[in-house]
């Protein structure tokens, strides 16, 4: 990888339940790999906000983020995002706030419009940063505020709040270019690019991981919320015209192949949008096929 520009590499994990295993598995598996990224060198690690489905366990991030912060030493920990529709924007400033005190300068707070009804979120947003504004006897400082979008809305309102803003590509891969337009160019805030990777040791065995994850997406598009599937299920699955209709949608928002080969897409993908950092998702049934995935990662770009 000579030659190219040394990116930030992030993780975002979902806590993803695999076929066979249990929420509680998936759980342990969150922190198992996060333990590993801190030593790997990856820059910050963000947990996610999932409810009522049957693919991921993640459904309390701040707990996760709490538990991350005591078992890692390097990387920043936060959140990715904390759905804040969902809750009293004070509350979640009071908790970030006692995250930052017990670990100063490694906390993270991202926050979606997801989980409820977001006509407000302009509000709570702003709700949530005079929250986090520091007290005249508070010499701990809050933790940076990333909004969370897959289209332009967030992104121009964290312009406009002088937040960080991260990119979902793995949701919309086509609007990224416009999101971090209606971003700006502003000095006040950083941007980030997240993108839905899985490496292997051969392009035949990345394409079948990728193949595995497109049939749980297509699945659970069509209704059908389940747990991640193995390969080897995947392999014998006679997929519907439907299932194959959505797999060719989605299969635009995934990059797969080499630890090598995913490096130079990755940092295509970073310069084309104009970003220094990646937050990369990895969902395959196996955890340590995953974890497997986050190395070669780190090995090629690290």
């Amino acid at each position: 990888m000579t030659g190219m520009p040394r990116l930030r590499l992030s993780v975002l994990d979902q806590s993803p339940v695999g076929e066979g295993s249990t929420p509680a598995d998936a759980l342990a598996a969150t922190v198992t790999l996060a333990r590993e990224a801190d030593e790997l060198g990856y820059h910050r690690f963000w947990t996610a906000e999932h409810h009522g489905t049957a693919g991921f366990a993640g459904t309390a991030p701040e707990i996760l983020t709490a538990i991350l912060l005591e078992r890692t030493r390097h990387m920043r920990i936060g959140t990715g995002g904390v759905l804040l529709p969902r809750y009293e924007p004070a509350k979640v400033a009071e908790v970030f706030r006692v995250l930052a005190a017990l670990h100063p300068g490694r906390v993270d707070l991202g926050v979606g419009r997801a989980g409820g009804p977001a006509h407000d979120f302009p509000t709570r947003v702003r709700a949530l940063l005079d929250g986090l504004a520091p007290e005249p006897d508070d010499p701990v400082p809050s933790p940076p505020v990333w909004l969370l979008g897959a289209g332009t809305r967030s992104a121009r309102l964290a312009g406009e709040l002088g937040t960080n803003f991260a990119f979902a590509h793995f949701f919309n891969p086509g609007l990224g270019a416009a999101a971090f337009e209606g971003f700006g160019e502003s000095d006040h805030g950083r941007r980030a690019l997240a993108v839905r990777v899985v490496a292997a040791d051969t392009d035949a065995e990345a394409a079948a991981l990728a193949d595995a994850y497109l049939l749980w997406r297509s699945r659970k598009d069509l209704g059908h919320d389940e747990p991640h599937p193995s390969v080897s299920v995947a392999a014998r699955h006679r997929w519907t015209d439907d299932e194959t209709a959505r797999a060719a949608v989605n299969r635009r928002a995934i990059v797969h192949g080499t630890g090598d080969a995913v490096a130079e897409q990755l940092t295509a993908l970073a310069r084309a949008h104009g970003v220094g950092e990646l937050v990369v998702n990895t969902l395959t049934q196996d955890p340590e096929v995953r974890l497997h995935s986050y190395r070669l990662l780190a090995k090629a770009l690290l």
